[in-house]
């Protein structure tokens, strides 16, 4: 007798593609960041694969409202480095979210992505936005509540 096997998609053309929609309003960075990788790998479908790009398009609004829990609104600080010598910047949560609170959400949702050339694909299908208007009307976005 033969056992079938898991239908594996062969092109990436194949698979669909949809929108989703995702108010930040009041949500935890870091459970809101990895709900986000989920659908932006395609883990929530069956024909996942770790290879191959099958997930789909997320839209984040009201980015300015995500919030933390404990101390880390006053002592989380993000690092970068310029590549010179003495080239250490660093920035405090409080600051970067008066500055852009884009940054923030894409910072977290990149660490729980993969550190390879399919990350930096994924990460492309991230859409943050400031306020609760963004331009993707014309791709009808399925609002997804994430606890």
């Amino acid at each position: 007798m033969k056992t079938q096997k898991t239908p594996v998609p062969d092109k990436e053309t194949k698979i669909e593609k949809k929108f989703y929609l995702v108010d930040a309003t009041g949500k935890t960075l870091g459970r809101l960041a990895s709900n986000i990788a989920t659908v932006l790998l395609g883990k929530h479908k069956s024909c996942w694969v770790p290879y191959q790009d099958t997930g789909d398009f997320v839209i984040v609004i009201n980015a300015e409202k995500v919030k933390l829990t404990g101390k880390k609104m006053f002592d989380k600080v993000y690092y970068r480095h310029s590549g010179y010598l003495g080239g250490l910047k660093k920035e405090t949560f409080m600051s970067l979210m008066q500055k852009s609170p884009e940054t923030v959400i894409e910072h977290a949702v990149k660490g729980m992505l993969p550190h390879n050339r399919l990350g930096r694909q994924l990460l492309k299908k991230l859409k943050v936005y400031r306020g609760s208007q963004h331009p993707h009307q014309a791709q009808i976005p399925v609002v997804l509540d994430i606890k």
